[in-house]
C-alpha cells in the first residue's frame, strides 16, 4: 500500500482553501486504497517529510510557499515523488508578468500590462481607468483593485503590504468568465463562470452560492476550440505537468463574432488549482467521466521525480 503525505494549509493568504483541498484529497485517496499522512505545512516541512517518510507527496498547497516553487524545490531535494508541476513551472506561472510574456511569445493573447511600484499606482493612475491591479505573484482573486472610468486611484492599496512593492497594472477587459483545465497535457472542458457578485473575486469563487458553472460553456464551436487550444499550449509553455487550469475572459458583448482571436484573452495559469468535488478542475474531469477519487489517484500515478 502507497504512503501518500498530503500537503495542506501551509503559511499563503490561501491557507483556509488549501486546507479545505488537502482534507478532500486525502479523504477521497483513503477511500482509493491509500495509506494517507495529512501534512499542515510549517517552516519545518523538511522534518515533517522525514517523519511521515511517504511513497508519494500529493501537493494540495495554494498560493506562496505552495506554487510559486519554494516548496517544490524542497520536494526535488526530499527526493520522493511529488504531483502538479515542477519548481520551474511553477515559479514562472505564478509569476503573472513574466508568464504573460511567455504565453505571448507562442501566440496567445494576454491583457496589456506592466509592473508599477504599489505606492505610485495608490497616488495616480498608471493608466488610462478602466483598469486591475493586483498583487503579481499570488492567487485566489485577493488584493485585487479595479479602477472603472471616472474613478479616482485605488489609494487603499497603499496600506496593503500584502500585494508586495510592485504591483502588476492590467488593461480591464471586460467579457465573460471561461476556465479549462488541462491534465497530462489534454485540455478537458471549457467552463463559463456567473458570479453571483458583480465580478469573480475571492467571495465567488469559494463562498457558498458564490457562482454557478455552465459545462460545457454555451458558446460557439470556434471560441471552444480556441480555448481548449490555447490552454493546452500555456501548458507546454510554461512547462507544466499533472493538472493546470488556464483562466480567460471573452468578451463577445457585441455581435461582432468574427475575430475570435482578439475577443479572447487568457488571465492565467494555475499549477495548483483547487481541489475539491466542486472545484473547477474536478468538474471538468467529472464532466469527461472521471470521479473525483478517479481524479486523485490519477494526479498520484502520474507524480514523479524530479518534475
Amino acid at each position: 500500500m502507497k504512503r501518500i503525505a498530503v500537503l495542506k494549509g501551509g503559511m499563503s493568504s490561501e491557507r483556509d482553501v488549501s486546507l479545505v483541498s488537502g482534507a478532500e484529497c486525502a479523504k477521497a485517496l483513503r477511500a482509493e486504497g491509500y495509506d494517507v499522512t495529512e501534512i499542515d505545512v510549517a517552516p519545518n516541512l523538511w522534518e515533517q517529510l522525514h517523519a511521515a517518510d511517504p511513497d508519494v507527496v500529493f501537493n494540495a498547497l495554494h498560493g506562496d510557499w505552495g506554487e510559486d516553487g519554494r516548496v517544490q524545490g524542497v520536494l526535488d531535494l526530499f527526493g520522493a515523488p511529488y504531483t502538479h508541476s515542477g519548481v520551474m513551472a511553477s515559479a514562472l506561472a505564478m509569476d503573472k508578468h513574466r508568464s504573460k510574456a511567455v504565453l505571448r511569445d507562442v501566440g496567445i493573447t494576454v491583457s496589456e500590462g506592466y509592473l508599477v511600484p504599489r505606492l505610485s499606482a495608490a497616488k495616480e493612475h498608471p493608466m488610462e481607468p478602466p483598469y486591475v491591479v493586483k498583487p503579481n505573484g499570488q492567487g485566489s482573486s485577493q488584493g485585487i483593485y479595479i479602477v472603472r472610468e471616472g474613478e479616482e486611484p485605488a489609494a487603499a492599496m497603499a496600506d496593503n503590504e500584502a500585494m508586495g512593492e510592485l504591483v502588476l497594472v492590467e488593461k480591464f477587459v471586460p467579457g465573460r468568465e471561461l476556465t479549462v483545465a488541462v491534465m497530462d497535457g489534454k485540455a478537458l472542458a471549457v467552463t463559463e463562470i456567473i458570479p453571483n457578485t458583480e465580478w469573480y473575486d475571492y467571495e465567488a469563487k469559494y463562498a457558498d452560492g458564490g457562482s454557478s458553472h455552465v459545462v460545457p460553456a454555451e458558446i460557439s464551436k470556434d471560441a471552444t476550440e480556441l480555448c481548449l487550444t490555447w490552454a493546452a499550449l500555456a501548458h507546454q509553455a510554461l512547462g507544466c505537468r499533472g493538472i493546470t487550469r488556464a483562466d480567460f475572459r471573452f468578451n463577445d458583448i457585441n455581435d461582432d463574432l468574427t475575430d475570435i482571436v482578439n475577443k479572447m484573452v487568457m488571465l492565467e495559469v494555475n499549477t495548483q488549482p483547487g481541489m475539491t468535488p466542486t472545484s473547477l478542475a474536478p468538474e471538468q474531469a467529472a464532466h469527461d467521466g472521471m470521479n473525483f477519487g478517479q481524479l486523485c489517484r490519477w494526479i498520484v500515478e502520474d507524480a514523479s521525480w524530479p518534475r
